[in-house]
């Protein structure tokens, strides 16, 4: 038997389980497919277990994809293993650090949301091309952890995420890993609007918060918005925030937003 609890981090939304170090070892892919299910398991975009580590205020987290594919970063389900963890704390407010995929991850539980940190690596400006209502359109790429292209459009809601994300998705020159591909425009002063197609669960998400990060990366660098805290609007209509992490700038982010738990029970 085992406790769950389904979760989600601004739509984005999870199965989580506690465990042990040792859980995190475990290859969960096959039980992710079954949980993750929408029609015949929980429903979720992905699995998470979360573990305390040897280190003191240090925390393992895993995440299998919906299609039994791990993922090296993924910034809602860390914001999930966060609260959860501070919830069973008892602690109002909350600092920690958070491991997953081999890189740690700082994370802050209070009054404003929940926040953790995304790294920032590789950008490059035109990675790929594709036509989107009948005409081309470039996509850079910014790597926050995992894989991320992003294109300026005018409207997002004018996109069809489902038809071209999985065509850039897959594109060959991005192969054989793929990528997430997120749509994005400006929405005004400091604030964005998104539609992101997920690898691994090959769908549009309600939101994305590795996605968020790239979206700001990108809108940065081609001017839409200033070097500064960004509203990202998703799918959910509950917006991410994203700022410049002071000690690393340009190297490193925080994600923040609300958290919520849906509800909880029992594997049998």
């Amino acid at each position: 038997m085992l406790n769950f609890r389904k979760v989600h981090g601004a739509g984005n939304d999870f199965v989580l389980l506690t465990g042990t170090a040792a859980d995190l070892e475990k290859d969960w892919s096959d039980t992710a497919r079954d949980l993750c299910a929408r029609r015949t398991g929980i429903g979720a975009d992905g699995l998470v277990i979360s573990a305390p580590l040897a280190d003191p205020g240090l925390r393992g987290v895993a995440c299998f994809n919906a299609d039994g594919s791990i993922a090296t970063m993924c910034g809602n389900a860390l914001r999930c293993a966060a609260w959860c963890a501070a919830e069973d704390s008892g602690a109002l407010v909350k600092e920690m650090s958070l491991v997953m995929a081999g890189v740690t991850h700082q994370a802050l539980v209070g009054d404003d949301g929940v926040w953790v940190t995304a790294e920032v690596g590789a950008v490059d400006p035109r990675r790929v091309q594709a036509v989107l209502n009948g005409r081309p359109i470039w996509f850079d790429s910014a790597h926050t952890g995992t894989e991320h292209v992003v294109a300026v459009v005018a409207d997002v809601d004018d996109v069809d995420a489902v038809v071209c994300g999985r065509l850039v998705r897959n594109h060959p020159d991005l192969a054989p890993l793929g990528t997430n591909v997120n749509f994005v425009q400006a929405a005004g002063a400091q604030e964005l609007k998104i539609r992101t197609y997920e690898r691994g669960v090959e769908a549009e998400t309600l939101s994305c918060g590795s996605g968020a990060v790239a979206a700001v990366v990108i809108a940065t660098m081609r001017g839409l918005v200033a070097d500064k805290q960004v509203t990202v609007h998703n799918r959910s209509g509950t917006p991410l925030m994203v700022r410049p992490y002071s000690q690393r700038r340009g190297k490193a982010f925080w994600i923040g937003g609300p958290v919520t738990q849906a509800y909880q029970g029992e594997l049998v």
